[in-house]
């Protein structure tokens, strides 16, 4: 529809717009249909990062940068649509390396932040005095404001991903960062189930009880039965060799790393290959599907802003052809 003025109404019409931008007002009609558009238009677009590539990056940037001059030496997975720091519209992600005998100095802040192991054992994280030691699959939670510090006390490399809220954060600019006097806080290891942990073996377990040739099964806190975090969600996914999960599109980003196997991914038309050790960005509202090769059962990692979206009323979830999914 389209509508007219007359030449009196457009001069007074300009003059008011000038006169309301002089205070700092301008109108919201003309803008209307971009802010609240039909569907959701995330930014962010798929993307593989290649552990092969990646790996060497690491390893020489743990040469070249002592932990002394890096708080937290970590290459940050920026989305090609998008700037530092978002991996996808709100889910941030990097590969953080520390070298055996280092230590990453202990700090807290407002941001959730987990890890989920690639490669490596004997390293720990420390969390409010509980050292937690780590081992590739383990994944590992650093509350908001929670110190937290890591040290590498093995003979080999240790790199894993990191996974941060920290793009939601930019909306809401509350962030706080605080450092610890000394460069560890003081910790114990502790010998009971932590809340804190969980290892790769016991969702494994879970995924192979599943019935069906493919299934996914999301991590519980020990502590409150509910997500990880109150933004942050995760979950473990099996896929036969030769099948493919159901199209899935949800208003969801995540953030995917490759434990095992490899495959294809097609989100919204589009097929990207990966292999073990790999990661992906998936951007919300776009249709998405796994296949694993044939010969080998894939397992994947997901992180994602479920509890966030719910938190927001705006979960949403289908097939991606509009028929509605639980």
């Amino acid at each position: 529809m389209t509508t007219t003025t007359s030449p009196d109404k457009s001069v007074a019409l300009e003059a008011l717009l000038a006169a309301a931008k002089k205070q700092n007002a301008v109108p919201l009609w003309p803008v209307l249909g971009t802010l609240s558009t039909p569907e959701p238009k995330p930014k962010a677009v798929p993307h593989v990062w290649p552990f092969a590539v990646m790996r060497p990056f690491c390893e020489a940037a743990a040469q070249l940068v002592g932990t002394e001059y890096a708080e937290r030496r970590v290459f940050s997975l920026i989305n090609p649509a998008l700037g530092d720091p978002y991996t996808t519209d709100t889910l941030y992600a990097g590969l953080q390396t520390i070298l055996p005998g280092e230590v990453a100095r202990a700090h807290r802040h407002t941001i959730f932040a987990l890890r989920f192991i690639i490669e490596g054992d004997r390293a720990y994280t420390a969390v409010e005095g509980e050292k937690v030691m780590m081992q590739r699959g383990d994944l590992v939670l650093t509350p908001q404001d929670e110190w937290h510090d890591h040290g590498n006390e093995g003979d080999k490399i240790m790199i894993w991903m990191d996974g941060l809220d920290h793009p939601i954060w930019r909306a809401v600019p509350l962030v706080f960062t605080e450092h610890y006097g000394n460069k560890q806080f003081p910790s114990e290891k502790t010998t009971k189930p932590s809340v804190r942990k969980y290892p790769w073996d016991e969702m494994q377990a879970q995924l192979d009880a599943v019935p069906g040739s493919t299934a996914e099964v999301p991590y519980v806190h020990r502590g409150t039965g509910g997500e990880i975090a109150a933004t942050i969600g995760a979950a473990a996914i099996r896929v036969d060799a030769g099948t493919q999960t159901p199209p899935l599109r949800e208003t969801s980003s995540s953030i995917v790393h490759v434990y095992e196997g490899s495959g294809t991914v097609t989100i919204q038309g589009e097929t990207l290959q990966f292999t073990q050790g790999d990661i992906i960005a998936v951007p919300a509202w776009k249709q998405v599907s796994f296949r694993s090769d044939p010969g080998r059962t894939m397992y994947l990692f997901r992180m994602h802003d479920r509890p966030f979206v719910r938190s927001l009323n705006a979960y949403r979830a289908d097939d991606g052809a509009g028929n509605a999914l639980v």
